[in-house]
């Protein structure tokens, strides 16, 4: 045996159970009291544990997430080590694999997982995801596929995959484009593969980004608080093809006059937008006025994606360009 997988643990529901005071889950268990129960997976590969700490998701900032990227590469630059996989807490765990997925450029596998069970539950799943999560991390197979999450025995692009539920042990699912393959008898089998994988090279990030969900009637206010707030962007999850109400379009016209880019997204679970409707608020009259489409990002994708390139440049074209490069062309 001559692969090493790192494990590093930042907490989540897989390193919790439930405290008899509170009457409720917290992080309670050590790395090695959850690698003691990931039983056999000393046949597969040695493993070395790092803590980055014992967070909640909800507790994960962007910034804690850099300095995880920047632990991460640190680690898969040494010679000894196959692969890495990162425990994480469900909440957030999309977003920090989206970033690690847009900021690391290596060949090795990374793996994020984590549980949707704690160690107090019947069923708890947390071994059982990090036995999976290992068995890829030393897959040839995972071999330069970008950041994957594997959760239930599925395995996903970080770039598209997404908490659909909030209790089932399958919630990360990646609806547009569906999983890259499964875990099987301790085995990776990828069915699919991504073709391009976006890197943004940075070791800062912008957090001063907000996310503004549209509902009807919506009007100009939570931008306008944003603009006079000293927000750097602004991720905007439109309607359908990309489109917002009149009230919030003269809003997103003044953060754009005052050179802060709006990034328009769909609050639609799948698809892309694009300019189809020219009425005032419709998604080619925002982007006629220079607000930037995000694709078939969620909106929290979108943010990170925002953030880490807010870091290096806050011109708006080429903003625009790493956003909608070989995507639009109209």
């Amino acid at each position: 045996m001559n692969n090493k997988v790192a494990v590093i643990f930042t907490g989540g529901t897989i390193s919790m159970k439930v405290d008899p005071r509170l009457n409720a889950a917290i992080p309670a268990l050590s790395s090695e009291e959850i690698m003691g129960m990931v039983t056999n997976i000393e046949r597969f590969t040695k493993i070395e544990t790092i803590n980055f700490g014992e967070y909640p998701g909800p507790h994960i900032t962007p910034k804690m997430m850099l300095e995880l990227s920047k632990l991460v590469k640190k680690t898969l630059e040494r010679d000894d080590i196959t692969g890495v996989v990162v425990t994480h807490g469900t909440d957030t765990l999309e977003e920090t694999a989206y970033l690690l997925d847009l900021t690391i450029k290596s060949e090795k596998p990374v793996v994020v997982v984590g549980a949707m069970r704690n160690s107090s539950e019947l069923g708890y799943d947390g071994p059982s995801n990090l036995s999976a999560a290992i068995c890829t991390a030393i897959s040839k197979e995972a071999i330069n596929k970008g950041v994957l999450v594997v959760m239930n025995n599925e395995v996903n692009a970080a770039s598209h995959v997404t908490k659909t539920n909030t209790l089932s042990l399958d919630t990360f699912k990646s609806p547009e484009f569906g999983a890259l393959g499964i875990v099987d008898n301790d085995k990776v089998i990828f069915y699919r593969d991504i073709l391009d994988h976006h890197h943004i090279e940075t070791n800062d990030i912008e957090c001063k980004v907000a996310l503004i969900k549209c509902a009807a009637g919506m009007d100009s206010d939570l931008i306008d608080y944003c603009i006079d707030a000293g927000y750097k962007g602004i991720v905007v999850e439109a309607m359908g093809r990309g489109n917002i109400p009149l009230e919030m379009f003269e809003g997103v016209k003044r953060s754009l006059d005052r050179n802060i880019p709006v990034v328009i997204v769909s609050r639609c679970p799948t698809g892309r937008v694009l300019g189809t409707y020219g009425y005032p608020g419709g998604g080619k009259n925002l982007r006629d006025v220079g607000a930037i489409f995000g694709d078939n990002l969620p909106g929290q994708k979108a943010r990170i994606k925002l953030m880490l390139i807010l870091s290096i440049t806050n011109d708006i074209d080429t903003i625009r360009e790493i956003f909608e490069k070989d995507i639009y062309t109209e």
